[in-house]
Formats: structure tokens, sequence, C-alpha cells
């Protein structure tokens, strides 16, 4: 990913509250000059190696987790708020028309889990995504869970690089920050105000 340095973000706090925050990504293989892009929901477990490890699942009809029979190299992207940033909205012109973004990238080796951790990984999933349901295990009975496990795949992917980029505005004066925000808050749609919210409280931290 191309980053230039007033956008480059490598806190390793940073990245991993951006993945447990934005946790559905794509993973992204090559296995003899095929191409595969799956597009599923993490764990990330902090603790685990020296950069963290993430964990998730696929249907097993998704011939994508065969590639990691073997363990191989993967890229996994995730994407946060994104939306276009008029130069109508800058103090200082002229500018150009751009579009601002956040992303995390990771590089991890992949392998399959047991079933006892695929189990223990959609319990924690649930837990995280749906405390309610986590709770009431009439909803979801060991027998019914017991078969859909063996309809799905579990996955590790223990990560070896992560590099993350904020394009904000940062190369902008304050005054354009805060026209993007402005200018973000007017729009009608949901993105540019959950970029608004974003480029927001990333500004006051840097304070």
């Amino acid at each position: 990913m191309y980053i230039p340095e007033s956008f480059r973000i490598s806190d390793l706090e940073t990245l991993h509250s951006f993945i447990d925050q934005h946790s559905f990504g794509i993973i992204v293989s090559e296995r003899e000059g095929n191409l595969l892009a799956s597009h599923v929901p993490f764990l990330l477990n902090k603790d685990q190696g020296v950069l963290g490890c993430l964990r998730s699942h696929m249907a097993i009809k998704n011939d994508h987790w065969k590639f990691f029979e073997k363990a191989c190299e993967v890229l996994i992207i995730f994407s946060g708020p994104h939306a276009y940033i008029s130069p109508s909205w800058y103090e200082k012109k002229p500018a150009v028309p751009t579009w601002n973004y956040t992303a995390v990238h990771v590089k991890a080796k992949a392998s399959i889990v047991s079933s006892d951790v695929l189990d223990h990984d959609l319990n924690e999933l649930v837990k995280k995504y749906d405390p309610v349901l986590s709770g009431d295990h009439t909803m979801i009975p060991d027998d019914f869970k017991e078969r859909l496990m063996q309809a799905i795949v579990g996955v590790q992917f223990e990560i070896t690089d992560i590099e993350g980029k904020y394009k904000l505005g940062q190369n902008r004066s304050a005054n354009d920050q805060e026209g993007i925000i402005a200018g973000l808050k007017a729009q009608p749609d949901v993105d540019s105000h959950l970029l608004a919210k974003f480029t927001e409280e990333y500004t006051k931290k840097g304070e």
C-alpha cells in the first residue's frame, strides 16, 4: 500500500484497535497463479505472536480454505470510513478533488485450526457481536451447532507485517482540515458522516 509519511500509522496499539473496530476484512491469496479473495469477520488475539494473530472461518464449499492446508502467506485488508472530498471545502486554493479513507493491511501466515479452536472462536465471535444470543443457549442448541460446524472451516493468520494509512487531510492546514470535517458533515450520506466523526476524533487526539 502506498503510504506518504504524513498518512502513515505505525503504532501497533492503534492498528490493533482499528482492526477490532473494523473487523470485517478481505483475505487475498495466490496459489499457482490463481488469485482468490474472501470477505470474512475476524477475531484478533493481540497477545499471540509478536504482532498478533487473526482467526476466522469460511464455508467448507469455499475452495479458498484449501489454499491454507499448506502454510502460505496472505494479504488481509481492513477498511474504515471513506468519502469524497471536495476542493471547495478548503480555504487554500487552487486544489483538486480527492478521496479520504482509512485502511490497515496485514500480511500473515495462514493455516487451518482444529475443531476445538474453531468452537472457541465461534463462541468468542458471538460474544463480541451478539452478547444476548451468547447467553441464550436455547437459540443455538449444541446439536444444532455441531451440525453447522461441519459446514465451515476454521483458519488462523499469524501476522508477519502490519501497516496503516489514515488519509484525513493531515497534509493540509488546520483551517482546511476544519473545512473537510464541516463539508463531510453537510453531506447526506452515512459514509461522509462516519469519516467526519473519525477525522474529528483523530484530530483531537493529536492536539
